[in-house]
């Protein structure tokens, strides 16, 4: 199988690429060369950025695939471009959605491929939505050989999955723990949520690739487990030794009191209660299973941060922010007790 991957090693196409590289497939690359080193085995590289339309058809003008699939693209007019370049060079174009993108307000926690698509919070989902209904107007009017992967909270070694944090990704919320102070947890934290580790997640898009019965649709892949914040963040604390002290705050109130995109993150996102039906997924790759519990996952990536000094990515911004927030909630609860 020949093979072209926009991206490659990120969060997600990391794993995939690192199976894929294990195999007997013929893996390209085609990324501007920032994490390459990530990439160990039979990789060929493609150092070109996909926004220059021009040198990526010039680099590819002798070069037709089994499957590409685009990692980073984000808006229409990116996916536009896919189709001007891979029209007629790919028996499978694989798309990376969003689970984001499923219609919020929740109308259904059961959430399927069939859940209509609609997120009013968050423009990042718009955007996912907008550039599937492209590539399937391409796929029913010209034939575009389009997969559509929706994928919901994927993680890796590098950051615990968390629901509030700041730029700096989760680790600050890990410190804010170790050092016996509240963490801010949106919420009352009992909605449901899945997490999905990423090398459980590249099974489920190995076997769809080159899959027939993957053309023309969308499918979801997460994990079946699906926990409350609370266990989630109960799960850390416990693994570290610590007392869990949740401070809980509306995701409305988070989102007024800051800059940071708390009404597409959690409006939008993660302050729903989902519960993820991959039923679709199974039946086109017998088989497949998440097999990493989130509890399991969730102590690897603790363990992979306290040995790597690089993942302890301190947030000084953040740290001020959630003890300002708690510090003038608690002085509210104080001034209308005294009235």
């Amino acid at each position: 199988m020949k093979v072209l991957f926009i991206g490659g090693t990120g969060t997600i196409s990391t794993a995939i690429s690192r199976k894929l590289a294990e195999k007997n497939v013929d893996l390209y690359l085609l990324n501007r060369g920032n994490r390459n080193d990530v990439i160990a085995g039979e990789v060929k590289w493609l150092k070109k950025d996909i926004n220059d339309e021009e040198a990526v058809k010039e680099l590819i003008k002798d070069l037709s695939f089994d499957v590409v699939c685009d990692f980073i693209g984000f808006t229409v007019e990116q996916v536009e471009r896919d189709y001007r370049l891979f029209a007629g060079k790919t028996k499978q174009y694989m798309y990376i959605s969003s689970a984001s993108a499923y219609h919020k307000p929740v109308k259904d926690y059961r959430i399927t491929e069939a859940t209509t698509l609609a997120n009013p919070y968050w423009e990042y989902s718009r955007n996912k939505i907008a550039s599937e209904e492209f590539l399937l107007k391409m796929y029913r009017e010209n034939g575009f050989p389009v997969t559509i992967i929706r994928p919901s909270h994927t993680y890796d070694l590098r950051s615990v999955p968390l629901g509030v944090h700041g730029d700096n990704g989760s680790y600050q919320v890990i410190k804010r723990m170790m050092e016996g102070k509240p963490v801010i947890i949106h919420g009352d934290g009992t909605s449901l949520w899945t997490i999905t580790y990423n090398e459980d997640f590249a099974e489920g898009f190995i076997g769809l690739m080159g899959n027939p019965h993957a053309i023309g649709e969308a499918f979801q892949i997460t994990s079946d487990e699906s926990l409350t914040w609370n266990q989630i963040y109960k799960i850390i604390a416990d693994y570290l030794g610590v007392e869990f002290k949740p401070y809980y705050v509306s995701s409305e109130f988070l989102d007024a009191a800051s800059d940071y995109d708390f009404k597409g993150g959690l409006i939008g996102d993660k302050s729903n209660t989902v519960v993820f039906d991959n039923t679709k997924l199974k039946n086109a790759v017998p088989g497949f299973v998440a097999k990493t519990r989130a509890e399991e996952g969730i102590k690897m990536v603790l363990d992979y941060i306290r040995e790597h000094k690089e993942c302890q990515i301190e947030d000084e911004k953040f740290d001020r922010w959630c003890d300002l927030v708690i510090e003038e909630l608690e002085a509210a609860k104080k001034r209308i007790l005294s009235r």
